[in-house]
């Protein structure tokens, strides 16, 4: 017969934790309780000792703004790229008529 591994969402092990930590709630209780070995506990101190700085990150709001800007940015950048070529073609068509009519 085998055993189906239970799997703990980040909320249940921050819980878990929080217990151990702040309630001072006993590893073997916890273990107990939630059916699992002391190492676990542990190992989820640990992450969250070692990812504790992402709680303290400001998210990033520039994901709508910056994508609007984004596209309105290289929209300006294709006008002047064409406005940029046809400058560069009427420049050489006024060099071209230049030399037809021999001025300087």
């Amino acid at each position: 017969m085998t055993r189906s591994r239970r799997t703990f969402t980040a909320q249940e092990k921050l819980t878990a934790v929080r217990r151990y930590l702040i309630d001072r709630v006993p590893v073997s209780d916890l273990c107990d309780e939630l059916g699992l070995q002391p190492t676990h506990i542990y190992q989820w101190q640990k992450q969250l000792f070692e990812n504790g700085e992402s709680a303290f990150t400001k998210p990033n709001r520039k994901s709508k703004t910056g994508d609007a800007k984004d596209k309105i940015i290289e929209a300006l950048e294709s006008k002047i790229q064409l406005k940029n070529e046809v400058v560069a073609e009427l420049l050489q068509e006024h060099v071209q008529l230049k030399k037809e009519l021999g001025e300087p």
